[in-house]
């Protein structure tokens, strides 16, 4: 009886809880942000940047910021999307940000500061701490030494997926700690200790990367309709190859970022194309410019590290092809440095490591990158930041005379040989040559060449630099020929 008795009374009560929901239309409105807003956030500093979320269509959402007690409005669209956009002070912090509709959500322990956005493949991706048998140098006194409430980290979860989602996965900002600096890409770690050093500002870094990728992972259909070769997959279509399907990381990890407030983006990747370098240069301008785009800014700085040497025949057939060499994939990355306006390139010539394609070196890629930023993003002056770089080459008798740009103070072996220089005659066969600075030229020889017509330095998988500005920043590999 009792059990039946129960039952009855649970039915009338559903039943009337059911009565009062249709008649006065209750609603259960909720405000939610999007995955890339939590506590301890960077936002980007002085300058409009949005907030958004969900909620109820037709919703009218309230968002207060601490710094500055203005109330903005933003209405929920059909879809439950709102923006707000506020407006952000001088670097500072913290401050919280109040949302609501119905409920009230508060987001804490926000900076205001600068914002970069990481992005590419395994050496972006690879951990502080290391991969698997794979080491960081120097890392785990880093992580000891971590611990910074001024510098802020956010990994975006992996998400390959066939269509463009509104909203990534889960994940949180966190401080600057050995917990979570140790799990957190170690190139994009070093870029944000040192801008936060020398800027004395908050600094967040966004790490949106993905060990293996294909650049055209990262692009969206609209940026590869030019690219007839490249296969868009379908929404019905399965991933088989999560990290070299096209759209598939740009749909569920860059599509959901758009907009946040960014002051520029770094990037890391090149070594699943070295085998396409004739498409690279021509891909990863068309990636460049259509992110800025999306963010509404074409100048937004784009700085990128050029991928080091490693021995590819590793990974490859036995019978390598000469053009499987990754100098090409180095080249086409030189080009779009020189073309893209607003770039700038991290040579790591001399951080290479033949055996393994991540090199344990990533202070190097990081503070590299940072100094890029410096000199170029926030104007630094007095220090180097761009490599020496071929400018021309002029033969005279039995001499290659190359002409190097970007190079103020002149070159350097820091008194060790000059290695890696090759020449070669209308016969097209090249021989190791005799190689002597000159200020800011290089006069290339060799007792085989009598009449010299082309002149290569470091254009193999896998060499050691010697050819540096004397800021210590090494001259990239590079070709005179097109052969």
């Amino acid at each position: 009886m009792r059990i039946k008795y129960s039952f009855r009374v649970s039915t009338v009560c559903a039943f009337t809880l059911l009565v009062l929901l249709l008649s006065h239309k209750i609603s259960f409105s909720q405000v939610s942000v999007a995955s890339i807003f939590t506590d301890n956030m960077v936002l980007q500093q002085q300058s409009s940047v949005p907030v958004w979320g969900w909620s109820t269509p037709g919703a009218l959402v309230r968002c207060t910021s601490s710094w500055d007690k203005k109330e903005i409005t933003a209405r929920a669209g059909s879809d439950g999307k709102w923006i707000a956009w506020l407006k952000t002070p001088v670097a500072g912090g913290p401050y919280e940000i109040t949302l609501a509709d119905k409920v009230t959500l508060k987001l804490s322990n926000v900076l205001i500061g600068e914002v970069w956005l990481c992005s590419g493949q395994s050496n972006m991706e690879m951990p502080m701490m290391g991969f698997k048998g794979q080491s960081v140098e120097g890392s785990n006194e880093a992580i000891l030494r971590s611990a910074n409430e001024q510098v802020r980290v956010y990994t975006v979860p992996r998400a390959p997926v066939t269509t463009p989602q509104p909203n990534s996965k889960n994940a949180a900002w966190k401080i600057a700690g050995p917990e979570s600096i140790s799990n957190f890409s170690a190139t994009a770690y070093y870029f944000a200790r040192l801008l936060n050093e020398i800027l004395h500002v908050p600094v967040g870094v966004i790490n949106a990367s993905y060990g293996g990728s294909e650049i055209e992972s990262w692009m969206p259909a609209t940026a590869l309709g030019s690219f007839p070769t490249v296969k868009i997959p379908s929404p019905a279509d399965s991933i088989k190859v999560p990290n070299r399907t096209p759209t598939a990381l740009y749909n569920g990890m860059i599509y959901p970022l758009i907009g946040y407030g960014l002051r520029g983006f770094t990037w890391y990747q090149g070594e699943s194309n070295y085998d396409r370098p004739q498409q690279y240069a021509a891909l990863f301008a068309a990636m460049i410019n259509n992110w800025r785009r999306s963010w509404k800014k074409d100048d937004l700085p784009f700085y990128f590290a050029q991928i080091a040497p490693f021995n590819y025949a590793l990974y490859s057939p036995k019978d390598l092809s000469p053009h499987l060499n990754s100098a090409y994939l180095r080249e086409a990355q030189v080009a779009v440095a020189d073309r893209v306006a607003n770039t700038g390139m991290a040579v790591l010539l001399d951080a290479g490591n033949e055996q393994n394609i991540h090199p344990a070196n990533k202070q190097v890629a990081g503070e590299r990158l940072a100094f890029l930023a410096l000199a170029k993003t926030y104007g630094l002056k007095g220090l180097g930041a761009t490599s020496p770089a071929f400018d021309s080459l002029v033969i005279k008798d039995s001499v290659a005379i190359v002409q190097f740009k970007n190079a103020p103070n002149w070159l350097t072996s820091f008194d060790r040989p000059l290695l890696n220089f090759e020449i070669a005659g209308a016969d097209k066969i090249f021989y190791p040559a005799t190689a002597i600075i000159y200020r800011t030229t290089v006069h290339v020889t060799s007792p085989q060449v009598k009449s010299p017509v082309a002149v290569r330095y470091a254009f193999k998988n896998f060499v050691n630099a010697s050819l540096f500005g004397t800021d210590a920043l090494p001259a990239s590999s590079f070709r005179t020929d097109n052969w």
